[in-house]
């Protein structure tokens, strides 16, 4: 009972008296739901969503948080319906409570799993109501803060899930102090001697470092009163796992860690921010490049500040952060903050709060995208451990990106249609490789074309989820696309075979054919018959219902265009161009891969009408084609500029050159040259015969 008074009297600082006695009417309601019930610890269990709703209220968080607080295990643990909940409370209360209850445990197939299906409800949760996720992380504060009771591989098992998802998304949301005992709390209990040895040395550097932080506090202050400046300058400790990470990431000694020494002077008003930071730089030589301005250009979690390292008395560096007391508050709570400073329900969300909003939002698009849960929480990973990187449009608009974002992840921050239809990139007006990783205070502009289609070599580079998940889709759908076409020119070309067509074959016919391969659309047959999962010549006597029937020779071969995109490849190992005498090889899963006609690799099954198909080039076949040439030459000084220049000057191009010396007279050049089709190629050849010296060429197949 103290327990409860003792928060109403916390809550009646910042909350009206009716809306302490909702918090009030809650308690009681969770108490008698949960009556019976203890912990592992052997308190009542009502302790628990008391000592949750304290956490949000030391965050200054609205009232319908804190009854969320309060009743967050009532529909999980005691039976009670939402419903009930929702006429006791209201609606919002009750569709907190259901966010937060979807968010525990569910039983699947693997831990990895289990972890993604519970992030995903998360975003759902999150999207509907911000609020869901600050009282789970609330939740996870107080049982990471009693872990003891378990047993050591469950405690193990939360750390390790706490570090990697809640306090990430802490940081995510600003919420810099729930972050930093996320961190220690988890850390300890991973790795309880690393922490304990870390924890001693620290304790016992700060003795030793007493008279420095004292005299430099001192100077710091004495600077600021001469100016006319009021401020707090105070210590800034070091948590536990910073030093930790730090120690592992950079590989460097504990001591070089703790040689730094850092400050914070907080202060009323953003001018005078700058004002400081005059100051200070006049007491102290800053060191260069170790300035930031996070004032004018916010982190992605909305935290602001200004950052300097200065260069102290006996050559001691020194950090400062220097920012106002509301950014004080941002830094520390985050989006928590945002309940402190609202000043009316209405009001636009702004800054944090929008912040995380888009976050959110963009999580949401992500979940959609993605193909399954895995693939989501791998995307969403990446995108909450931002080191980020601020680059600026073309007309001066800020974004920011993961480190090592390349313009690719640019172009899809900026809107997924830009991204899909991208082809190149100009960074500070000159033009880039696309996958350059780009660099804080860098332009960037987008150059892209209608119809130009994602590259699957992006996902080899893009650093963002956004990307990734938007290029995955792009190029599921192009191949569902291209694969429903290959698909039906093979079965309408069967069907013409026995004087019929895919339009001629009556509804109900194709009905029961796509209800036999239990598929819903005739889309998903032809797709099936274009990746080669399915004979195309089988699917048709089973539409024309010609058991009996000995399946006639289709007439003339398929043309192909060169134009069939991802379910159309060309043999690497005999490399065909237009004019050469060709079949396709059916491959399940890959779609058509075509070969010459005397492949060796397909000579045992040329002649199965199952596995191979008679192929023609169309005559507006279109694009490039590599063609692998062995060169043999007298051994001559600039070889290879003169073979490139020959290939040139016949309207090739060299994809790969690689040279083996025979002997001291003899080279052999090994040329991948990309040619338009057999006459093309004949031209190229007829070219490199010029050269002084050329003995042989030969163009390699197996």
């Amino acid at each position: 009972m103290a327990g409860i008074e003792a928060l109403a009297e916390r809550l009646s600082t910042y909350l009206g008296p009716e809306q302490v006695n909702l918090v009030r009417r809650a308690y009681f309601y969770a108490e008698q739901a949960h009556d019976g019930q203890r912990r592992r610890s052997g308190e009542p269990y009502v302790t628990h969503p008391l000592a949750v709703a304290s956490i949000l209220a030391d965050m200054h968080m609205d009232h319908q948080s804190l009854m969320a607080a309060m009743l967050h295990d009532v529909i999980e643990d005691t039976g009670i319906a939402k419903e009930a909940l929702s006429q006791q409370f209201g609606e919002t209360v009750a569709e907190l409570v259901d966010g937060v209850s979807k968010l525990t445990q569910m039983n699947f197939e693997t831990k990895a799993e289990a972890q993604a299906e519970n992030f995903q409800k998360m975003a759902m949760a999150m999207a509907r109501d911000i609020r869901v996720i600050l009282v789970k992380l609330a939740d996870r504060l107080h049982n990471m803060r009693t872990l003891e009771v378990l047993s050591g591989e469950k405690r193990r098992r939360i750390a390790k899930e706490t570090l990697e998802i809640y306090a990430p998304i802490a940081n995510r949301l600003g919420m810099h102090t729930v972050r930093v005992e996320f961190e220690d709390l988890g850390f300890k209990a991973m790795h309880p001697m690393r922490s304990s040895l870390i924890h001693r040395a620290v304790k016992s550097a700060r003795g030793n470092r007493k008279e420095i932080v004292a005299k430099i506090e001192t100077s710091l202050a004495n600077c600021l009163a001469a100016d006319g400046i009021a401020g707090e300058v105070s210590g800034r400790q070091k948590h536990l796992y910073g030093i930790y990470k730090k120690m592992r990431g950079k590989r460097r000694a504990f001591n070089e860690i703790m040689d730094v020494y850092a400050f914070r002077i907080v202060v009323d008003k953003v001018d005078t921010c700058y004002r400081v930071l005059g100051a200070v730089h006049n007491l102290y030589k800053p060191l260069p490049g170790r300035f930031k301005d996070y004032i004018a250009i916010p982190k992605a979690n909305g935290y602001q500040s200004l950052h300097t390292t200065l260069f102290g008395m006996h050559g001691v560096p020194i950090e400062i952060q220097i920012r106002t007391r509301e950014m004080e508050e941002m830094a520390n709570n985050g989006i928590a903050a945002h309940w402190l400073y609202k000043s009316n329900e209405d009001e636009q969300p702004k800054g944090n709060h929008a912040r995380a909003r888009q976050w959110v939002k963009g999580i949401l698009e992500l979940q959609q995208r993605a193909g399954n849960s895995l693939e989501f929480i791998e995307s969403v990973k990446i995108d909450l451990f931002p080191d980020e990187v601020y680059v600026f449009t073309p007309k001066g608009r800020i974004m920011e990106l993961p480190k090592g974002s390349t313009a690719v992840d640019f172009a899809y921050a900026v809107h997924t249609d830009v991204g899909n239809s991208c082809i190149a990139c100009r960074i500070n007006r000159r033009l880039a490789p696309l996958s350059e990783p780009l660099q804080s205070g860098s332009t960037v502009e987008i150059v892209s074309a209608p119809g130009a289609r994602p590259n699957p070599a992006w996902l080899n580079f893009v650093v963002t989820g956004k990307a990734r998940t938007h290029i995955r889709h792009a190029l599921k759908q192009q191949r569902r696309s291209e694969s429903i076409n290959l698909g039906e020119r093979l079965l309408n070309k069967v069907l013409t075979g026995f004087d019929s067509s895919l339009e001629q074959i009556p509804h109900e016919r194709v009905r029961a054919i796509l209800d036999e391969y239990r598929l819903e659309l005739i889309e998903d047959l032809l797709e099936d018959i274009g990746l080669g999962n399915r004979m195309a010549y089988v699917v048709a006597r089973r539409l024309l219902s010609a058991e009996g029937e000995q399946l006639p020779s289709p007439e003339g071969p398929l043309a192909i265009r060169g134009t069939e995109g991802l379910v159309m490849s060309y043999a690497k190992c005999c490399t065909p161009i237009p004019g050469d005498p060709i079949v396709g090889h059916l491959s399940a899963g890959k779609g058509m891969v075509v070969h010459l006609e005397d492949c060796r690799n397909i000579s045992e099954i040329r002649h199965n009408p199952e596995k191979c198909l008679q192929l023609s080039w169309a005559k507006d076949v279109t694009g490039e084609f590599n063609v692998e040439l062995r060169v043999e030459l007298e051994h001559q000084r600039g070889l290879i500029a003169l073979l490139a220049s020959s290939v040139n000057a016949a309207d090739g191009n060299i994809e790969k050159i690689s040279m083996d010396e025979r002997d001291g007279r003899v080279s052999v050049v090994q040329l991948v040259v990309s040619v338009r089709d057999r006459v093309h190629l004949a031209r190229v050849i007829k070219k490199l015969r010029t050269l002084t010296g050329v003995v042989r060429i030969t163009r390699l197949r197996a």
